[in-house]
């Protein structure tokens, strides 16, 4: 697996900007006022980014644009690097800042030249999730990233804001590495005995066996994997951080490792992207990560249904009528709508065993999201306004994209089943609204639930703001402020 770049905090000393290595940054304002490391950046490279204030091309800069001068003159490093933001930026400005320059860091040892910079925790952080780089599979032997150092006034102050964010980065980075690999390799087994190493963080992990299942009743969810010689599996997660009495939030996501959509078989174009349906299921991983390393005084419980759909003599037929483990029949129109079958029993098992505060699931559960939001937006279906719009504030909080769907009866309709009391499809028409219409079916009314569809956001063929192309790790950053600001 990757691991974080190494960021370090350390007292304001303008003397070690001469003879620092790799690459050093200095932070001006867009109106061009220079601070003291600015000022003896300017005497150490001879008027240099004196001449750049001055000319026409810096009038044309943005703000959290960077000018590099490689090679400068009077210094060992060999960049600098001139960092356009305001004294005082806002969240986004100052990660997106800290994004600019991890890009530009290219594992080289970084000097951040900060001063008494507002929201330097804010810039660390953007360094901390755009530095990120899945090379797990490369023949190729990578160098380890070398440190960021973050020279700062208030350096010991800093480093402690920091330090409960780069638990949430490192959230980040285990769902983006579960969400990148590939299929023979992080099967559901594996899956599961990665989720069990976080006992060290201090998660009760519990791993739910096929005869378990069978045994509770879940034979929707079996019913998926049943074609795979990869054994279907329920992990359960439990952080309990807050009073023993609180009921928990909880936390379901859908971990199919690869989905070739079974007898209903895919296309082959594209379906090596298959690897990342398990998204949901990294997203409650990396939350539950960062939420037990930050030390979060919430009670929380995450659970995921890992399995694999494929072909076989074995597999689920189109036509078949399954039992879940609510008792509810379900005519499996379309193998390939495997994710509600699912979640529908891990839903179900989370309520009766954890009666939670409130619930959400994520999935990458229909292409129709794509083609309704693209790749900006997950939509997020509820029936608690209140825990909706809370859920909604985080992500935005957050810079992470969230759209509201509606849900209604009306489209109910499109479920009826002729032999079975539904079916697990409802035709092509609001694709993504039927799926949640359907899991909304194994939501008890006095739980307040909120499903996350993320098959657009969870992994991309673009880089985004702060992530590479590939896994994003959506989701994490935004579900940690939705604990943190109504959890604890």
């Amino acid at each position: 697996m990757s691991s974080l770049v190494p960021i370090e905090f350390q007292a304001f000393d303008m003397d070690a900007m001469a003879l620092a290595e790799g690459r050093v940054v200095i932070i001006l304002t867009s109106e061009g006022k220079m601070s003291p490391a600015v000022r003896r950046a300017n005497r150490l490279t001879r008027g240099a980014v004196a001449r750049l204030v001055e000319s026409e091309r810096f009038a044309k800069v943005k703000s959290g644009n960077v000018i590099s001068l490689a090679w400068p003159a009077g210094m060992a490093a060999e960049a600098l690097d001139i960092l356009i933001l305001p004294r005082r930026p806002d969240h986004d400005e100052a990660r997106k800042a800290g994004a600019a320059l991890a890009k530009l860091a290219g594992g080289k040892p970084m000097l951040v030249m900060a001063g008494n910079q507002v929201r330097a925790d804010e810039l660390a952080l953007g360094i901390a999730l755009r530095s990120y780089d899945f090379v797990a599979h490369k023949t190729k032997e990578s160098d380890a990233a070398a440190t960021i150092t973050i020279s700062h006034q208030k350096a010991d102050e800093v480093a402690a804001d920091f330090a409960p964010k780069y638990a949430v980065a490192d959230g980040v980075r285990m769902t983006r590495d579960l969400t990148n690999e590939p299929a023979n390799v992080l099967t559901t087994t594996e899956f599961a005995d990665r989720l069990a190493e976080m006992q060290e963080l201090g998660l009760e992990v519990e791993v739910l066996e096929e005869d378990k299942l069978a045994e509770l009743g879940m034979r929707t969810l079996l019913s998926v994997g049943q074609g795979s010689v990869s054994p279907s599996k329920v992990v359960v997660m439990q952080w309990n951080g807050g009073d023993k009495d609180d009921a928990p939030l909880a936390l379901v996501g859908k971990g199919v490792v690869f989905d070739t959509g079974g007898i209903s078989l895919k296309p082959a174009g594209g379906m090596e992207d298959m690897t990342m349906d398990m998204g949901g299921a990294g997203v409650v991983a990396g939350t539950m990560r960062a939420l037990a390393k930050r030390k979060a005084k919430a009670n929380v419980v995450g659970l995921v249904g890992l399995v694999e759909n494929m072909p076989s003599g074995n597999a689920t037929r189109p036509g078949d009528v399954v039992t879940s483990m609510k008792g509810d029949t379900v005519e499996i129109i379309n193998t390939d709508a495997e994710g509600r079958l699912v979640l529908c029993d891990v839903m179900w098992y989370t309520q009766e065993r954890f009666k939670p505060v409130g619930m959400i699931d994520l999935a990458t559960l229909t292409g129709a999201v794509i083609i309704g939001l693209g790749h900006e937006n997950a939509g997020v279906f509820s029936n608690n306004d209140t825990f909706c719009d809370a859920f909604l504030k985080s992500a935005k909080a957050e810079d992470e994209g969230a759209w509201r769907l509606p849900l209604g009866e009306a489209y109910d309709k499109q479920l009826k089943s002729r032999i079975a009391d539904m079916k697990n499809v409802g035709g092509r028409p609001a694709g993504s609204i039927t799926a949640a219409q359907f899991l909304q079916r194994f939501v008890k009314e006095e739980t307040p639930w909120i499903h996350l569809d993320i098959a657009g956001v969870a992994s991309v063929s673009s880089e985004t703001s702060y992530a590479p192309k590939g896994a994003t790790g959506w989701g994490v950053r935004a579900l940690n402020r939705l604990v943190q600001d109504n959890f604890e």
